[in-house]
């Protein structure tokens, strides 16, 4: 049974929520300020965050950089603040999804559900070649979550890994915005490209200088990307 954090400052809403999700089987637990919702998240490691934007003394995206340092549970923005910059500041402060209110409580149980699936930690294996990606110079360690170049890591971002970790699974094939969007925040609209831009963009950032990597994500012209070998 998931457990389900809720954070907002209006208090009717966590209420209404809270009723709806815990009817749905999770355990649902509540948090009216940011400060509740830091020591709420150590004591109870919940599977998933849903979290608002306009809080007091903290917003929301503050929150999730200061929870991004202790906790890899998927983060939900639930949020009246429904700007294109709102929206892409929200995901790339380390959330997995954006909700904009008023919005429907089967679609936030069902992107939950979504959420879930994806983070649901793998059966313990042990390591194996496979978890291993090498391309020239550059090493993908996907047990690690790194990237290397000549052994020295890169240091990527979560999201900068992903977009790289991706890509590097299909080799010399065109992957569209869509295709790579979905696979980053699970679900994909068309006003999502750009901040599928701004990712691929903020590891094209981390490559430069290094010739080699300069050259291994080509744009494909309005449709994508491609990851040259």
């Amino acid at each position: 049974m998931a457990t389900i954090l809720l954070v907002d400052d209006d208090t009717e809403v966590l209420k209404i929520n809270q009723s709806y999700l815990t009817q749905e089987g999770f355990v649902v637990h509540i948090a009216d300020h940011p400060t509740s919702a830091l020591s709420l998240v150590k004591k109870l490691q919940p599977d998933c965050i849903v979290l608002d934007v306009m809080m007091p003394e903290m917003d929301g995206f503050t929150l999730c950089h200061k929870l991004r340092t202790f906790t890899q549970a998927p983060v939900i923005f639930l949020t009246g603040c429904s700007g294109e910059n709102e929206k892409i500041t929200g995901l790339t402060s380390g959330a997995e999804d954006y909700m904009i209110k008023p919005y429907s409580l089967r679609e936030l149980k069902v992107r939950i559900d979504l959420l879930l699936r994806r983070f649901a930690p793998a059966a313990p294996a042990a390591p194996a070649p496979s978890s291993v990606l090498t391309f020239r110079n550059l090493t993908i360690d996907q047990l690690a979550h790194k990237a290397f170049f000549k052994g020295e890591d890169l240091m990527l971002a979560k999201r900068e890994y992903e977009v790289l970790l991706y890509l590097a699974t299909h080799p010399n094939q065109e992957i569209t915005f869509a295709e790579l969007g979905t696979a980053l925040f699970g679900t994909y609209q068309e006003s999502d490209r750009r901040l599928v831009m701004v990712n691929v963009s903020r590891l094209r950032k981390k490559f430069e200088g290094i010739f080699e990597l300069e050259n291994m994500i080509e744009t494909v012209w309005s449709k994508g990307y491609r990851f040259l070998t």
